[in-house]
C-alpha cells in the first residue's frame, strides 16, 4: 500500500495521521455496518481539500484507477467522532457497485496525529 496521511485542519494546524499506522492501531477494534449515505465526506471536497490547486482531470483518473482496485473485504477506519480517517476509495466503490452500507471499524478515542502543523509537501512518503 502507498504511503498515505489523514489530514484535517485543526486551530493547531494541519494534523496527519499516517494510514499505516491507523491500520495497525484498528486492527483489534469490532467490525460494524454503516450506512454510505451517514458518510459525510463523500459530499465534501475530501481528496483535494487541502490541494493549493483545482483538481486536474488526471488527478481524477488517478482516484479512479485507485477506486477499481480497491477491496471491499477490509473495513473503512472512523475516528470516535464517526469521521472518515481511512476509505473513502472503498466508500466510492461501495457506492459504485450500488451498496447501501459498508464496513467499517471506529476508535472510541481517536489517536493522536503523527504530524502537527507540517505542511502537506514536507510529510515523509
Amino acid at each position: 500500500m502507498r504511503k498515505q496521511y489523514n489530514l484535517r485542519k485543526s486551530e493547531q494546524g494541519l494534523k496527519a495521521w499516517d494510514v499505516h499506522r491507523l491500520i495497525e492501531l484498528s486492527k483489534k477494534l469490532p467490525v460494524k455496518n454503516i450506512l454510505l449515505s451517514d458518510i459525510k465526506e463523500v459530499n465534501e471536497p475530501y481528496w483535494f481539500e487541502h490541494n493549493t490547486n483545482l483538481p486536474t482531470c488526471a488527478d481524477v483518473l488517478h482516484h479512479m484507477k485507485l477506486v477499481q482496485e480497491v477491496d471491499l473485504q477490509y473495513p473503512i477506519i472512523l475516528c470516535s467522532d464517526g469521521r472518515l480517517m481511512d476509505g473513502m476509495h472503498r466508500i466510492i466503490r461501495a457506492l459504485l457497485e450500488g451498496y447501501q452500507d459498508i464496513q467499517a471499524v471506529q476508535f472510541d478515542v481517536t489517536p493522536e496525529p503523527d504530524f502537527i502543523n507540517i505542511p502537506v509537501d514536507d510529510l515523509p512518503y
